[in-house]
């Protein structure tokens, strides 16, 4: 018994440890009279200045970050700005006319291509977490590259917030979006300059700024989304039929909890396999599908969220019904630390 205290104890320790050293050493001190109408001005006038007369472009993915750099962009520079939706074959179901719907209402048009063919050959065959992440980054980059020279474009926006960065020069995991902080430089490896706008803020003030730009409130309050999308929602190699079940227990649990205050609710697909019984009786050999639901306020630690059983088994019930491949539902109760909020 005295043992188990004590071991519970230091992982407590350990845990109060590391929030601290997070918020002392890596988190600025953000002031509580922070006014994103102030910031929008002044990233709005530093946007002008930086693109001159150039034309710039941005990629669009629809979460909050890419959208409230699309807008500032747009408020810069007007129809100078090229904002392109990469439909790499890892988003969610139906987002790219969503994307595209939404933009267009603000008055902004959204060029969609679809590179879902690289990017799935890119990855094929890999297993490994980092290494996926690193050839995400490389395939970005080079279609991007390839599309804003296209559109004669040379000037890059980018939405990398903070935690970002923090994330990768901590070596957590590699963020996609984090190139000169890790010693890339995008002019010469890729033939542009990119402007980072929300670089030196955190999710929730970027939240902030969403809503102060007028954007819809489904975008204000999006739960983030990888940028190596579902592929990152995939452990192990990434293939079509794992994509299409992730795609589909995606779509589930959009519905089943749109209505949950959290910071993140989503599905994963883990390595290998698991024993299940038909509906007639028979041996089924199926993948396994772990839910993850947590609430945070800037992405650098996490806690779990306790859903109701009834809501847990309303989005088992749905996901074994509806995707007969899968044959196990798991629900993930682990905080960040010692996890990180994605499970690659």
């Amino acid at each position: 018994m005295a043992t188990r205290l004590n071991n519970q104890l230091s992982c407590r320790v350990f845990d109060i440890f590391i929030l601290l050293f997070v918020f002392i050493f890596q988190v600025p001190h953000v002031s509580s009279d922070f006014s994103p109408e102030s910031f929008i001005e002044d990233k709005v006038e530093w946007l002008r200045r930086e693109i001159g007369e150039e034309e710039a472009i941005v990629a669009l993915s629809g979460g909050v970050d890419s959208s409230v750099t699309a807008m500032l962009g747009f408020r810069s520079v007007g129809s100078r700005l090229k904002a392109v939706f990469l439909d790499d074959g890892f988003m969610r179901l139906g987002e790219a006319e969503r994307v595209r719907e939404d933009f267009r209402g603000l008055g902004l048009e959204v060029h969609v291509f679809d590179v879902s063919e690289e990017f799935i050959e890119a990855l094929r065959g890999v297993r490994d977490a980092e290494e996926k992440r690193k050839r995400f980054r490389e395939t970005f980059y080079r279609t991007f590259s390839r599309i804003a020279k296209e559109f004669g474009v040379s000037v890059v926006l980018q939405g990398t917030i903070a935690a970002d960065i923090v994330e990768t020069r901590g070596g957590v995991k590699t963020q996609h979006n984090v190139l000169e902080q890790v010693g890339i430089d995008p002019l010469t490896s890729y033939g542009f300059r990119v402007l980072e706008p929300l670089k030196d803020l955190y999710k929730d003030q970027v939240r902030l700024v969403a809503r102060a730009l007028g954007l819809p409130d489904e975008v204000v309050r999006r739960r983030p989304f990888p940028g190596p999308g579902l592929s990152a929602r995939v452990l192990g190699e990434v293939t079509r039929e794992k994509l299409a079940i992730i795609k589909r227990a995606t779509a589930i649990v959009d519905e089943e909890l749109a209505d949950v205050e959290c910071f993140q609710a989503f599905p994963a697909l883990l390595e290998g396999r698991a024993t299940g019984i038909s509906a007639e009786g028979a041996r089924k050999y199926g993948y396994m599908i772990a839910l993850r639901v947590v609430e945070s306020r800037n992405a650098l630690t996490a806690k779990y969220v306790r859903l109701d059983w009834s809501r847990l088994e309303r989005v088992r019930d749905r996901i074994l019904s509806e995707i007969p491949e899968v044959t196990r539902v798991l629900y993930d109760v682990t905080d960040k630390p010692p996890a990180t909020i994605e499970l690659e």
